[in-house]
């Protein structure tokens, strides 16, 4: 089932209790809050467009942004604190593994859209 978000769309492929895949649609500008996942790690794969991915210190003080492309992947580990925002319409896969409970998220704020017009 596909559910809307405000920077776009997610669709889970695989869920069971070790392994979960998302393919995530984001509007151009789309942004998730900045969040963290206690026990479970994150990676993202970019099917088209661009996405940078920003980890952040326990204070949220930012340690790396890194810009994916067609192909390109990231892992975030457990309990790093971190974002995603497209700078171009993206679909990407989003990978969950390791305790996959969901309420494993911490959020400092909300996602949002930002109007590059």
């Amino acid at each position: 089932m596909i559910e809307g978000k405000v920077w776009g769309t997610t669709e889970p492929l695989i869920v069971n209790s070790s392994l979960e895949i998302h393919r995530i649609k984001i509007y151009r500008g789309g942004y998730c809050s900045l969040h963290k996942h206690q026990a479970k790690a994150n990676a993202f794969y970019v099917i088209t467009g661009q996405l940078v991915i920003e980890r952040h210190k326990k204070d949220y003080k930012l340690i790396d942004k890194t810009t994916l492309t067609k192909g390109e992947f990231t892992v975030v580990p457990a309990g790093e604190e971190h974002k995603f925002e497209a700078e171009k319409e993206t679909e990407a896969l989003e990978i969950y593994w390791s305790s996959l409970n969901p309420d494993d998220i911490i959020r400092a704020n909300v996602g949002g859209l930002i109007n590059y017009l």
